[in-house]
């Protein structure tokens, strides 16, 4: 195959039956034109997307990302999708992948401008290679996001609980931190509370403890995180979700950033401030994390 490979998905109504949705998959090249001029998902960023990671041709915490996927769209009031149509259709990508690390890319968009109906699309290609990261770690910095930690439920209209497609604050973010010197950074709510990273989740050790700012607030729930925590439990560490003071990320014992493609990521300093390491541990939770996984 070539080095990307996408299917459109057809409209199907909403909870309707079947066992078999192939038909309603078209396969297009992923570098020729396939979108409409007057699609909401490049004109407005209208929409909302998963990014699932594949290992040797097994897609990773599929339902996860199918239930976060639905999730979104319940906030932004987008047509439910039709999860099996979407499982069929990252099994049909994946299976395109050759051995190796690649990225699949789901996206459910408004669709085109006054159209009957929205647009959806799955894309695979080569996982940018993340070996150096995993192994060396990053540094962070502290970004205010402009926020309370309540923000989300006061304001629902600011879709702050749904991964869309609107990533620009995202994308400055990670800009920021790199004029600071920084590898990566972590938001934090006005009134002092940590939340997640642009492309990630944050977990922290504190003894035998690990815990993750508690996916309110406008924090996504993160299927990689979710997957830690398996792993964790069955090694026996205690694990929750707190409300995070920023004042608790300089006394952690050790903390990562999680991600479905990057995976885990040991953080070595906050603002400046080193951080331990639990190298073996960073290395346990990959080979975790690389492992097959529903």
């Amino acid at each position: 195959m070539s080095q990307r490979f996408a299917l459109i998905l057809g409209p199907v109504g909403v909870g309707q039956e079947r066992a078999d949705f192939a038909g309603t998959f078209t396969v297009v090249d992923a570098a020729a034109p396939a979108l409409s001029v007057g699609e909401l998902s490049t004109q407005r960023g209208d929409g909302v997307f998963e990014s699932i990671g594949v290992v040797d041709s097994h897609a990773q915490e599929v339902t996860a990302h199918l239930e976060r996927l639905a999730n979104s769209a319940r906030i932004c009031d987008l047509p439910e999708p039709n999860l099996e149509q979407w499982r069929q259709a990252i099994a049909v990508a994946a299976a395109e992948c050759p051995a190796g690390e690649w990225v699949i890319k789901l996206i459910l968009s408004r669709g085109v401008e006054h159209g009957p109906t929205p647009t959806a699309w799955v894309t695979a290609a080569p996982a940018s290679d993340f070996t150096a990261v995993r192994s060396a770690g990053v540094s962070i910095v502290t970004l205010d996001r402009g926020y309370p930690l309540d923000i989300a439920e006061r304001s629902p209209w600011l879709l702050l609980g749904a991964k869309t497609l609107s990533y620009a604050v995202n994308m400055a973010a990670l800009r920021e931190a790199r004029r600071r010197g920084a590898g990566d950074a972590v938001f934090l709510s006005s009134d002092g509370f940590v939340l997640e990273a642009p492309t990630a989740s944050l977990i922290l050790r504190f003894g035998d403890r690990f815990i993750t700012p508690a996916p309110t607030g406008g924090i996504l729930h993160g299927t990689t995180q979710l997957s830690v925590y398996e792993f964790l439990a069955g090694r026996g560490f205690e694990t929750g979700y707190e409300q995070v003071r920023a004042s608790d990320l300089g006394r952690a014992d050790a903390a990562w950033l999680v991600s479905s493609v990057r995976l885990a990521v040991a953080i070595t300093a906050v603002d400046g401030q080193s951080l331990p390491v639990d190298h073996a541990l960073t290395t346990e939770l990959n080979k975790y994390l690389l492992s097959p996984r529903d």
